[in-house]
């Protein structure tokens, strides 16, 4: 098998207390992101706020960038995505409205690009609209599935090993959502149902990365029981399954790569969110979920008491 690290022999235990106050700051952003969200005072996306999306084609070519500055200009903050259809420099317009009148938003869109783009004619195909009341229906929604996919996750490893696993996979999953949306919110990235798709992927990959490590743990505690030396036998699973979890990590952060810088603006942040919580959910896998359990043995020991 190939394996991108030979055998390492890292002191990963020695290092948790630097991880829980690098992970206590992120975490508490991540919180005061996920309050923001909550009260409706982070940036988000017209899937939450409610909105105008519009969907034509022009006459002659335009660029998405000239297209989103005549929007600005004229108080729009749009969002533009080129898409391909029969007829070519066909475009999706979505923007945010705190009215339920589409017909309004949509006449007055239609007004700037004619304005705009004197001699090339927009030609509007469709309309439609999220109303505001929707938009928080899907907040509540959105919410809701990411604790559901957690819940879900402490029940599937309590199940498959014990209740002290379950608690510190759910911890550290948990981490890595609101270390994600730590990291969005100071970027001022605006929260879409995509980013929250990418969220609950994460959970997935996240979950797997962890029950990969906790395996191999509970493995080495039949081995490494009568020694009595819990701190070794967590490293050394670590180390044991370093080389694996660097290379599913490492190919998939190569694939989401491609999809950040050549996918398009639509998908970009939803590749984002995963770029970062691969990256964000092995660490938490080393440095995060293994530490818990190790804090958790040296109050209330189980494994060789």
């Amino acid at each position: 098998m190939f394996e991108l690290l030979k055998k390492t022999n890292i002191d990963f235990m020695g290092k948790r207390k630097y991880a829980f106050i690098f992970s206590g700051i992120m975490v508490a952003l991540g919180i005061a992101a996920f309050v923001a969200i909550f009260v409706g005072k982070a940036d988000l996306g017209i899937d939450f706020t409610g909105g105008t999306v519009l969907q034509g084609y022009f006459q002659k070519e335009v660029t998405i960038g000239e297209l989103r500055a005549a929007m600005s200009r004229n108080g729009y903050d749009a969002s533009i995505q080129s898409l391909h259809r029969e007829v070519p420099h066909y475009f999706l317009v979505r923007v945010k409205s705190t009215t339920d009148d589409v017909t309004k938003i949509a006449e007055d869109l239609l007004g700037i690009l004619d304005k705009e783009f004197p001699g090339n004619k927009f030609h509007k195909d469709s309309v439609d609209g999220i109303g505001p009341a929707v938009g928080k229906t899907l907040q509540k929604q959105a919410r809701m599935a990411v604790l559901l996919a957690a819940a879900g996750m402490l029940i599937y490893i309590w199940i498959r090993f014990d209740f002290r696993f379950g608690v510190a996979a759910t911890i550290a999953t948990f981490h890595d959502v609101f270390v994600v949306l730590a990291i969005f919110f100071v970027l001022h990235k605006e929260m879409t149902l995509l980013v929250v798709s990418a969220l609950l992927t994460l959970v997935g990959y996240s979950i797997n990365d962890k029950v990969v490590v906790f395996d191999r743990v509970r493995e080495n505690l039949k081995l490494f029981r009568k020694k009595g030396d819990f701190v070794s036998t967590l490293n050394i699973s670590i180390n044991e399954v370093l080389s694996r979890t660097l290379i599913t990590g490492i190919t998939v952060l190569f694939s989401l790569l491609v999809i950040i810088f050549i996918g398009g603006e639509v998908v970009h942040d939803f590749a984002l969110a995963l770029f970062l919580g691969i990256i964000i959910g092995t660490y938490s896998s080393i440095y995060i979920g293994s530490p818990i359990l190790l804090e958790w043995e040296k109050r209330a020991p189980k494994r060789f008491k």
